[in-house]
This record gives structure tokens, sequence and C-alpha cells, in this order.
């Protein structure tokens, strides 16, 4: 119990903040796994790529290495743990569907945040931190579709998913432009992510696709939930 405390104590806010991000992305990679009837092992590396794919990713771009996602037990632990908990309890976690796509959202905006300012700390430019932003976020969820064989959701679904994302790490470079990046703004940019995204999800809100006409192209489909 001392132990846990004082690892407990050794957590700074952004690494918590992270790794709760981890943990709710890979719980989403480790349930894709068992859609695909994927075995232990398969559900595993599933949560792994998912809930820390988008980090890896983000260092390799920002010469942060070794990667944490590779190197810093408390990331890896953190996305195993998820993979073994949905390899376990996936028919409970299927039924709190509507959470799981909300702690998604969040995990999103955790993941923007956190690499944005990231590439700022280690002198990216605003252009190169906004990148690498939105990649932190989106990485996870390509790398998951590509190893179960899909088109990435985020390339395909028309959901807004990405647009979040680059719109959290453009605020995120102008609050640091400016010096206002402190907690009250990082909180901030964790809610306007997070809101657009399920704000989209509930009104059913699409990006454009090809069709007749301009007029015909934005819609709406399904809700979140139903």
């Amino acid at each position: 119990m001392t132990a846990f405390l004082d690892w407990l104590a050794e957590l700074h806010v952004d690494t918590a903040l992270e790794l709760a991000g981890v943990f709710f992305a890979a719980l989403s990679g480790g349930l894709a796994g068992v859609r695909k009837s994927f075995d232990a092992f398969g559900v595993l590396v599933l949560a792994w790529a998912t809930g820390l794919g988008g980090g890896v990713i983000r260092d390799v771009l920002i010469g942060a290495t070794p990667p944490v996602g590779i190197a810093n037990w408390r990331f890896v632990s953190t996305a195993l743990v998820a993979g073994i908990v949905i390899f376990f309890l996936h028919p409970s976690v299927e039924r709190m569907r509507r959470t799981v796509i909300v702690l998604d959202a969040w995990a999103l905006a955790f993941f923007v945040l956190l690499g944005t300012t990231k590439g700022l700390a280690l002198g990216a430019g605003p252009l190169a931190a906004i990148m690498v932003g939105v990649l932190t976020g989106i990485g996870g969820g390509i790398l998951r579709d590509i190893l179960v064989d899909e088109v990435p959701l985020v390339l395909a679904d028309r959901q807004l998913y990405a647009i979040p994302a680059f719109l959290g790490a453009i605020v995120t470079v102008l609050l640091w432009w400016q010096g206002w990046l402190a907690l009250w703004s990082q909180a901030l940019v964790v809610l306007l992510v997070s809101g657009i995204r399920l704000v989209s999800l509930r009104r059913g809100w699409v990006l454009p696709a090809p069709g007749a006409g301009w007029s015909g192209r934005w819609g709406t489909r399904g809700r979140m939930g139903r």
C-alpha cells in the first residue's frame, strides 16, 4: 500500500491525464479485437496499439526517443491492463456503449492537448506542434483499424473526429503563443475537443461527401446510442 501511494505521489497531473487517456483508448482497441474474435494476445496487441500508438508516432516525429509507448512501464502496463479488462469483461463493456463513447472522446481530447504541448515544449514550431497533436489523438485509432484490416474510421466514417482534434491543437498553440496556457485553459481545450466530438455524435453531424450538389453534401445520420 505504501509503495502504491509513493507511486501516486510521483505522478504529475499531465502524466495522470495521459495514463487515463491511454486506458480509455486501449479499451476501444481491445474491444475491436474481441469483436474480431482475436485471441488473448491479439486483444492485448490491439489495446497497446490503440492506447499508445499515437504517442509512439508523436515521440518519433519530435525526436523524443525511446518513445514512452515502449519505454515507460506505467504506460505499457496501463494499456495491457485495459486489454485484460476487455478480454474478461467485454460483455459488460458492450452494454456500456455510451460510456465507452464518452470516455473515448475524453481520451481524444487528452491526447490532442498533451501531444501538442509536448511538441511545443520540445521546440516544435506551431504547425509541427498542431500536426503532432492531431496525430497523437488519432494515430492509435488508425493503427487499430489497420491491424484489423479495415479502412481507418477517421478516413471513411465521415464523423467529426479529426476536426475536433485539429481545433483543439490550434487553440492549444494559440494559448501557448499568448502565454495563456495554464491548467484552466487546458481544461477548456479538453472540454472543447470532447464537447464537439460528443455533440456531433449526438446530433448525427457528418462531414461532406460526394453528391449531386453542395447543398446535399452535408447531412446527419443515426445518432449516438440509437
